[in-house]
C-alpha cells in the first residue's frame, strides 16, 4: 500500500529533477494507474482481519515533520477504545506493519523504486498503457 500511496519523484540531481523543481505536484501511483484505468494487481493477503485492524486504527501518526510509524500507546488505546481483545503478538505485527509502511514509504519515493512485490503477469491494459506512454515521449 506504501509503494501505491507514494508519489514518485525524478532524482534531484539528474537534469529531470532540476527542471521539475517548481512542476505541480504529481499523482500517486495509485491515482496514477487509476488516471489510466488500470486495476492495480496486489499480492496475496494472508492475514486480512489483522491488517484490516491496522487500517482502522490508522497505518501511522502524525510527526512533526513527516508520519511515524504506530506507537504501542495508540495500539493500545485503539484496542482498549474498541474493547478487543489484542495478542501481544498481534500488536508487536502491527507496529512492525507500521514501522514497515513508512520505510516504504520512503523508498517508494525513488521513481525508479520497483513494487514490493510482483505481479504474475502484466495485464493488456497495462501494456496499452505502457505502449501510449512510449509513443508520447517518441512523438
Amino acid at each position: 500500500m506504501a509503494w501505491l500511496n507514494a508519489v514518485p519523484k525524478p532524482d534531484p540531481r539528474s537534469r529531470r529533477g532540476k527542471a521539475e523543481e517548481n512542476a505541480p505536484p504529481r499523482l500517486s501511483r495509485l491515482d496514477e494507474l487509476k488516471r489510466k484505468k488500470i486495476t492495480p494487481v496486489m499480492p496475496p493477503n494472508p492475514a486480512p482481519a489483522l491488517i484490516a485492524r491496522l487500517i482502522e486504527i490508522g497505518l501511522t501518526e502524525g510527526g512533526g515533520m513527516a508520519p511515524v510509524p504506530l506507537s504501542w500507546g495508540a495500539i493500545n488505546e485503539w484496542a482498549k477504545a474498541v474493547e478487543v481483545d489484542v495478542e501481544p503478538w498481534e500488536k508487536r505485527l502491527m507496529r512492525a506493519l507500521s514501522v514497515e509502511y513508512i520505510a516504504e514509504s520512503r523508498r517508494a519515493e525513488r521513481e525508479t523504486c520497483p513494487a514490493p512485490w510482483r505481479a504474475p503477469v502484466v495485464t493488456q491494459a497495462e501494456r496499452e498503457a505502457e505502449v501510449d506512454a512510449l509513443r508520447a515521449l517518441l512523438d
